[in-house]
């Protein structure tokens, strides 16, 4: 360490040709300003507040630079000056990089108070980027032990919360070893390991760091730094852990942000309130970025290099070096799919791992490397951020809804690409639907529902049915109709999901996906059955609306095909509270969308009643008695109603239509058999009395009646003209006489 040590002579002012330079640190080197920065210092109405400023800062900064010896803060009112200045500017506009090297050092040093010190770490809030070279100069520090314990764990905290922020990292990644030592502190312990995990990379995992780690959980127990620090080295060599580790995400690490986090986030709110011209105060390229809170600086990924000429440098030196395998492939660098194919794998993921939801190279390099270290390292990063800036979870954060529900869009736009959710906003949602009212960011958080992962069918009863029934019941219809999209949305991503892993699934494995068959069946049934209570529930709330009962059959559309187009043995008719409300409906699309559903469950059986006879497949799930007998009834009730006239005398279900001829001439209605057939049936009168005036333009007296022998047939092919296909599909599936008069061979079921 002694060329570390040697870093505390006093040094000439960074040489730092950054796009992002201030205009403190072109004033402290004498050069030309930045014609960006002139024309925001022309456009901004303060400008010689801002200069005043500038001057107080850099006089500050030369007077801790310049500290020699330990000097008290009591009486001392240069000193006192000086601090306030450093605080007040790192609060309202951020330090400028060169201030980074000066007051790390200072501050580290142990020339000042314990107390200085700690508010000088306190105000090291970047402006734009913090240089690695402060970084590493500051960490020399701690190995000639100048500080105290409590300033090295403060400095700790600040570099895990800054560490997105830092312009490079080789030099950093160079010191793994040396954090390493520090684990044997149990107060430092917990944020070394975070350090370490965001410092981590295959070839930082060795032998005798995981026995180290492994005698430190002897010695500590099961302490979740250690666990996460562990359960990374896994991912990357898991023939070197062997123990085993607690698969379940959790919160390894504590909150290490402090006082610096509200503090970058009003300095970025404000520096972009007051620029009319973007400048570039995130990392990364100087493009303008409207994004403001933590989470969105990282989804840009940060240049390699701080000059831009020397970026175009690298570029052409790559096209000559871009087959060599000796070196990772800067992910800034790459721009095109031929360049993810040519070095997939040679790249190594930037730190920020929010970066990778918005770049969909990286995307898909994620879909074709399943790298589970990437995953790992996304997902904490991901639950943290979810956790800390819930706006209805955390208070005082309800100012910042807009830019979360940008997140939590971005997040979701990268699930859809992946095709699968991510376990971290799983847990989110856990912890936070029993908090949410409902209306914050609604879309955003309906739309990340229909993404959660499978998992058991008992947590998702007491962590998602549960907390989204109670708002289910008491919110708008519009809500309602919302909440059944996403369950639809959720059913199809988890039938998708099982097509594509049973295709990829080998005969060998035919046990074992007969395990996971099962539990799958069980998984998306209890999800079907707990629609089907809540949509009773909601039709009998809504006045059985149509616009809820369109959403609700929708749902059901994709439950009745579910065994042929998914291959899911598995088969679910809808409750009773669901299927007559449909059939007596008053709107023609509810009804025809019945019709198509009863359509498609009655093919789906006999498909499964010919492979249950014929034995053809190895998977044998029969379905039910019951399944069978829901259906029969169902179907008696149908045809009794839109083709029979029977439905109140022959209906069996026993919340059915079946009623006394007595009690039904009480209802003073004439002709109530024929109540409900395709002619009478509210939902069809409409199209009955415009066939009248088509097929008897003279007759004004519409005489339903006449609708029978072969006018009938002429009544049904007008209507399947007006593209009631699922009536049509239907009719001539379920009516003997009509099948056997469109089709050639019989064979369908008898009513």
């Amino acid at each position: 360490m002694q060329r570390r040590r040697s870093s505390k002579t006093p040094k000439q002012p960074l040489q730092v040709h950054h796009k992002t330079q201030t205009d403190l640190s072109a004033w402290r080197k004498g050069g030309r300003i930045d014609p960006e920065k002139s024309v925001q210092d022309q456009q901004s109405p303060s400008d010689q507040k801002n200069d005043s400023k500038q001057d107080s800062l850099e006089e500050a900064l030369s007077y801790f630079e310049k500290v020699q010896e330990r000097v008290s803060l009591k009486n001392n009112s240069v000193l006192q000056k000086h601090l306030t200045t450093v605080e007040s500017i790192a609060l309202q506009r951020g330090l400028p990089p060169e201030g980074f090297d000066v007051l790390l050092n200072v501050a580290l040093s142990g020339k000042l108070a314990d107390t200085v010190n700690t508010r000088l770490l306190k105000s090291l809030v970047p402006a734009s980027v913090i240089p690695e070279t402060s970084v590493v100069s500051s960490v020399s520090w701690l190995c000639v032990s100048k500080c105290s314990g409590n300033i090295q764990l403060l400095f700790l905290r600040w570099l895990i919360t800054v560490f997105d922020f830092i312009d490079h990292k080789e030099q950093i990644h160079a010191l793994y070893g040396f954090f390493f030592s520090f684990l044997q502190d149990e107060k430092m312990c917990p944020y070394v390991c975070h350090l370490l995990y965001l410092l981590t990379r295959k070839e930082s995992v060795k032998p005798f760091r995981i026995r180290r780690l492994i005698d430190l959980q002897a010695k500590m127990g099961m302490q979740p730094h250690l666990q996460a620090l562990l359960s990374l080295y896994k991912l990357f060599c898991p023939e070197l852990v062997t123990i085993t580790l607690p698969g379940k995400m959790k919160t390894y690490f504590k909150n290490s942000e402090g006082p610096w986090k509200a503090a970058i986030n009003t300095v970025r709110r404000r520096n972009q309130e007051n620029s009319p011209v973007s400048r570039p105060l995130l990392l990364g390229t100087a493009q303008p970025q409207s994004r403001k809170r933590k989470w969105n600086t990282q989804l840009i990924i940060p240049a390699s290099s701080t000059n831009k000429n020397n970026i175009e440098e690298d570029r052409e030196k790559n096209c000559i070096d871009l087959y060599s395998m000796n070196e990772s492939f800067p992910v800034e660098q790459l721009q095109t799919f031929s360049q993810l194919l040519q070095n997939i794998h040679r790249l190594e993921f930037p730190s920020q791992m929010g970066s990778v939801l918005t770049n969909p190279l990286l995307l898909h390099y994620m879909n074709c490397i399943k790298d589970e270290s990437i995953y790992l390292r996304l997902y904490y990063w991901m639950g943290q951020t979810l956790q800390e800036e819930c706006t209805w979870c955390v208070a005082d954060n309800n100012q910042y809804e807009e830019e979360f529900r940008g997140f939590l869009e971005t997040v979701y736009k990268a699930e859809c690409f992946l095709q699968e959710g991510f376990s971290s906003c799983e847990e989110f949602l856990y912890k936070s639907l029993p908090l949410w009212d409902g209306f914050c960011c609604r879309s955003q958080i309906l739309r990340l529902v229909s993404w959660i992962p499978l998992s058991n069918s008992s947590e998702m009863k007491s962590h998602l049915y549960d907390p989204l029934a109670q708002l289910f019941f008491t919110s708008s219809l519009y809500f309602k109709c919302s909440v059944l999209e996403s369950l639809k949305e959720l059913l199809q991503n988890w039938l998708n999901w099982h097509v594509i892993h049973l295709d990829s699934e080998s005969d060998s494995q035919v046990h074992s996906l007969n395990t996971t068959l099962s539990g799958l069946v069980n998984v998306v049934a209890e999800l079907i059955h707990f629609v089907g209570r809540i949509s009773t529930v909601a039709l009998r709330l809504e006045n059985n609306s149509t616009f809820l009962l369109y959403f609700i059959l929708d749902f059901y559309e994709t439950v009745c095909d579910v065994y042929l187009r998914y291959n899911l043995p598995l088969l679910i008719m809808p409750p009773a509270g669901v299927f007559y409300p449909a059939l007596l409906s008053m709107d023609s699309v509810s009804l025809n969308q019945l019709c198509y559903i009863m359509y498609r469950y009655r093919t789906n059986l006999v498909a499964a009643k010919e492979n249950e006879m014929s034995k053809k497949k190895m998977l044998q799930f029969k379905f039910s008695s019951q399944t069978y007998q829901e259906y029969n009834q169902y179907i008696i009730a149908m045809v009794g109603c839109l083709w029979t006239s029977s439905a109140f005398q022959k209906d069996m279900h026993p919340q059915g239509l079946r009623m006394d001829d007595e009690l039904l001439k009480k209802t003073t209605v004439q002709e109530f058999k024929t109540s409900f057939n395709i002619v009478y049936h509210p939902a069809m009168m409409g199209y009955a009395v415009l066939f009248l005036q088509q097929a008897w333009p003279d007759d004004t007296t519409f005489n339903f009646s006449l609708i029978k022998g072969k006018k009938w047939n002429w009544y049904l092919e007008y209507l399947y003209a007006q593209g009631l296909k699922g009536l049509k599909v239907f009719i001539e599936s379920s009516i003997n006489r009509v099948s056997q008069a469109s089709h050639s061979k019989a064979g369908n079921v008898q009513v």
